[in-house]
């Protein structure tokens, strides 16, 4: 979907501003300003003011991870690659540190934590969706829930990563997927146990991941049938 052309200037025109004012009024009627509209021409255009500027800021970036990505050849990588690859793709795409910091403080408030949460949740699910990932029942959610998690502390880590080339995120990443996997190949042997095993399959089995049309109805529904 194109966004509305006012939108992205908002969007261009806030950015300087939120480095020193945060995602706030402030930096949105500046914003405003700055794009020649009125304050209550921008609300009708973002009725949460900065905060839908926050959103459209992680969402593109999403996007923009998309299409860095999409010349590349996953076929040959190990699955732990593949997500290095597109999570560090999401890091670059996002450019400023500081519109990034700025943004975790305004999600990580009360009335914007589900929000910030669904965010990241979002770049999980663009993730595994690039990688191709077809699961349809339990799998669906455990993938994205522990991708959110793993996305969510590299961001954290790379907010003040230093090192050249971000080598350090990239070392940070690396330990939280081995986290993962071992936590797999944990799982993996729990299956074969007679008891454990079936119980795990009948659980997963009975969750179905969410239809293209309620794709944002998060967590979706058990299957009853």
């Amino acid at each position: 979907m194109t966004e509305h052309p006012l939108k992205m200037r908002l969007l261009e025109a806030i950015a300087p501003h939120v480095v020193f004012d945060g995602w706030s009024p402030e930096s949105f009627a500046m914003a405003a300003q700055d794009c020649g509209v009125s304050v209550a021409d921008a609300q009708a255009m973002c009725p949460r003011g900065a905060v839908d500027l926050a959103v459209e800021f992680h969402r593109q970036g999403d996007q923009t991870m998309l299409m860095s990505v999409a010349g590349i050849d996953f076929a040959e990588l190990r699955i732990r690659d593949k997500v290095s690859t597109l999570v560090m793709a999401r890091l670059a795409a996002a450019q400023d540190k500081e519109l990034v910091r700025r943004g975790s403080s305004l999600f990580a408030l009360p009335n914007n934590a589900t929000e910030g949460a669904g965010l990241i949740w979002g770049t999980a699910d663009a993730i595994w969706n690039a990688l191709g990932d077809t699961s349809q029942d339990g799998n669906w959610y455990s993938k994205r829930a522990v991708l959110s998690g793993v996305y969510g502390s590299t961001v954290l880590f790379w907010l003040g990563d230093e090192s050249e080339d971000h080598a350090a995120t990239r070392a940070f990443l690396d330990r939280r997927i081995e986290n993962v996997m071992q936590f797999e190949k944990a799982k993996a042997a729990a299956q074969k146990l007679p008891f454990v095993g079936t119980l795990l399959s009948n659980v997963m089995a009975s969750v179905k991941a969410p239809g293209a049309s309620t794709r944002d109805d998060y967590p979706g529904s058990i299957n009853r049938t």
